[in-house]
This record gives structure tokens, C-alpha cells and sequence, in this order.
């Protein structure tokens, strides 16, 4: 392992946590955040605790987020308490600096973006990131944005000659301008049930169990309140498998597998972040199948070109046989129930020493860039 760079005044490395954002992904950002938080070793690390609102403001907050909380049954948000900092990205400084010439924000060493789903995960705060020419966690601008983007995702792993299950793509204007042909055509090519999902969004948000033609439009409906440009996917009886994978393109290692048994009918925001599904962890599959899906992660996040890390989800078909890659998310949740992170403790490695490690390839990346 390299060793961590450090700011001369406090001989510490100095962390930028990125958390909160625009997206409906927010306050799973927010718990992320403070899980991370509670990781960093203070005695190696300075935090600069970012928050965004939902609006899309930039706060270097009074409250830090170990402190923010919710109503019981909820997740917390970032508030507009603190002290706001519009930021401007400073390629000579290699900073982000205030708007304001009389705000400080002070040296930055490496960014730790932690933005579930649009205006975060996406490439566009890793692009604002690049102008700066600052370092940060994660993957770069095109492989953010194809993984953000499922249809994009799907194109890049069939080129990759990857599997992946049927499905069809549809834009907004072109449902609603021919609802009843769209529909025909899913009863063509594609059999109930069906999955209906928002192309770039996370977190199972506007995700629907279509079981039949009459309960399409209102799935659909239901999609395109987050996003314009919608999955359909074929419905399957299969497994909910999940690898992680850390380190650069080329020379990354996957975690052990793990499985997850929802809560609900399907793996739902609320059996995610608010109720009681299963991970099993590592999961219970023949060697012959972790292998497999071990070999297929690593491709598949190399096909994207991701950096640092990403988790990499599954079906496994067991009548069949088949395994299928569902999605890649180079941003996965550091929540205490959060796949990623449990995947690699029981892989070996700490929760601490995954975020060390996470900024440790940040750092690595940012040289070999520059060299």
C-alpha cells in the first residue's frame, strides 16, 4: 500500500466528503456519509464535510453528518444550516475554491464523492473534479456516466460480449405519442412479468413489478417521474447475487459473492434502506458459480473502464444455469446495511481499511495521470 500523502500543518491527509445531492438517492448519501465519517482514522485524516441540499446548494456544515437525524422510520437530509460555499473548480491550486474571497476553504489532497444517482454519480461532479485536478474516490467521467446510464451499461457489456437478460428501451415522448404499439411490442418481445425502471436513477427508486399489459402504463408513469428514458426488463426467476471489485482497470480484485433475500416481492427501496432483507454473506452458490460471477464482475468493470471501485449485481438463474449481469454501480451505498462494505469485511478487510485503501487508489490514479 502507498503511502498517504499529507497536508504540512497538521500532517494528516485532508478529505473533502461530498454527500447529500440533487438526486432522490439523497438521504442514503447522507448515512453513507456518515458511516465513512465514523471509518476515517482521525489520526491519519482531516475531514471537510461537504453537504449538498436538495436544491442544489454546497454547504460546508455546521452539522457534521454523524449529527444529523431523522423522524423514526426515515432518512435524514441535509438542511441549509451552515455556511453556504459556492464553489469554482481551481486547476492552478488544484482546490475548489470559494466564491465568496472572503470564505476559506482551506487545501484539499483528495475528494471522496459519496452522490448516489444524478448530479454525483453520473460524471458530472467527477468532471468538476477533473477541472479542479483534484484526486477523488472512484471511477472517472465515462465510466460514471455509462454506469449511471443502464441502457448505456447494456450496450457496453453486449459489445463486451458479456450476458445480460432481454429488454427494451423507451423514451417519454414516444410512449406517450403510441402508448398502445409500445405496448404490443413489450408483449412481443418480451414476456410477463416485466421490470419497469428509470434508466439513470439507483436505489430501486421508481422500480415496478409490471405483471400483466393493464399495469404497464401506470409503471411506466410511475418511471417517468424520474428520468425520461426507461427500462423494461424481462422479469426472472433468479437469484439476487452482488460482487464487489476495488482497484484500477486492468489489475482489479473481486470480494466474495454475497446474496440477498428481499424483504418484499422484489428488492424495493424500503427493503433496501427501511425493512428486513436478507444478505447472506458470502453467498450460499456452488464454487464453480462464485468463480464465475467473480470472473464476470471483473469484466464487466473493466469494460466500463471503472477506477478505484464498484459493485457489480447479478441473477442466477439456478434452473438454468444462467448468469446474468443485472447492473454496475460505481458508487455504492456505505450504509451499515450496505453490500459493498460488508462484502469486503468478510473478504478480509475492514471497514477503515477499505476507505484507506479507497483513497489510497485515488491517490495512485490522480500520479500515474500526471506521470
Amino acid at each position: 500500500m502507498t503511502e498517504h500523502q499529507t497536508t504540512p500543518a497538521t500532517g494528516k491527509l485532508r478529505i473533502a466528503l461530498l454527500y447529500g445531492g440533487r438526486s432522490a438517492e439523497h438521504p442514503v448519501s447522507v448515512v453513507s456519509a456518515r458511516s465513512v465519517m465514523e471509518a476515517l482514522d482521525p489520526d491519519r485524516f482531516d475531514v471537510v464535510p461537504i453537504g449538498i441540499t436538495r436544491q442544489g446548494a454546497w454547504l460546508v456544515s455546521r452539522t457534521s453528518p454523524l449529527e444529523l437525524t431523522a423522524p423514526s422510520g426515515e432518512l435524514p437530509v441535509v438542511d441549509a444550516e451552515g455556511t453556504a460555499v459556492a464553489l469554482r473548480p481551481d486547476a492552478a491550486a488544484a482546490t475548489l475554491v470559494p466564491v465568496d474571497p472572503g470564505a476559506a476553504l482551506g487545501d484539499i489532497d483528495v475528494v471522496f464523492p459519496l452522490l448516489h444517482g444524478p448530479f454525483g454519480e453520473d460524471g458530472t461532479v467527477q468532471g468538476l473534479l477533473e477541472l479542479a485536478d483534484l484526486p477523488y474516490v472512484g471511477s472517472g467521467v465515462l465510466a460514471s456516466a455509462l454506469a449511471m446510464d443502464k441502457s448505456m451499461t447494456k450496450v457496453v457489456m453486449e459489445q463486451a460480449g458479456l450476458p445480460q437478460g432481454p429488454y427494451l428501451v423507451v423514451r417519454e415522448k414516444a410512449w406517450r405519442a403510441g402508448p398502445d404499439a409500445f405496448a404490443d411490442r413489450v408483449a412481443a418481445q418480451l414476456s410477463w412479468p416485466v421490470f419497469v425502471k428509470p434508466a439513470r436513477l439507483g436505489s430501486s427508486i421508481g422500480i415496478s413489478k409490471v405483471a400483466g399489459p393493464e399495469q404497464l402504463g401506470a409503471a411506466l408513469e410511475a418511471a417517468f417521474a424520474w428520468d425520461d428514458k426507461v427500462l423494461v426488463e424481462q422479469g426472472l426467476v433468479a437469484r439476487e447475487l452482488e460482487c464487489g471489485v476495488l482497484g484500477a482497470a486492468g489489475s482489479a480484485e473481486p470480494s466474495v459473492l454475497g446474496e440477498i433475500v428481499p424483504a418484499h416481492d422484489f428488492y424495493d427501496f424500503e427493503a433496501k434502506y427501511l425493512d428486513e432483507s436478507k444478505l447472506l454473506i458470502p453467498a450460499p452458490v456452488r464454487c464453480e458459480v462464485a468463480t464465475r460471477v467473480r470472473e464476470l464482475a471483473v469484466r464487466a468493470y473493466d469494460a466500463l473502464d471503472c477506477a478505484g471501485l464498484a459493485r457489480v449485481d447479478f441473477f442466477y438463474e439456478e434452473t438454468t444455469g444462467r448468469i446474468l449481469i443485472n447492473e454496475v454501480n460505481t458508487i455504492p451505498g456505505f450504509t451499515p446495511k450496505s453490500m459493498f462494505p460488508l462484502l469486503w469485511e468478510a473478504s478480509g478487510m475492514a471497514y477503515p481499511e477499505l476507505i484507506a485503501r479507497l483513497v489510497d487508489l485515488a491517490l495512485e490514479r490522480s500520479r500515474d495521470r500526471k506521470g
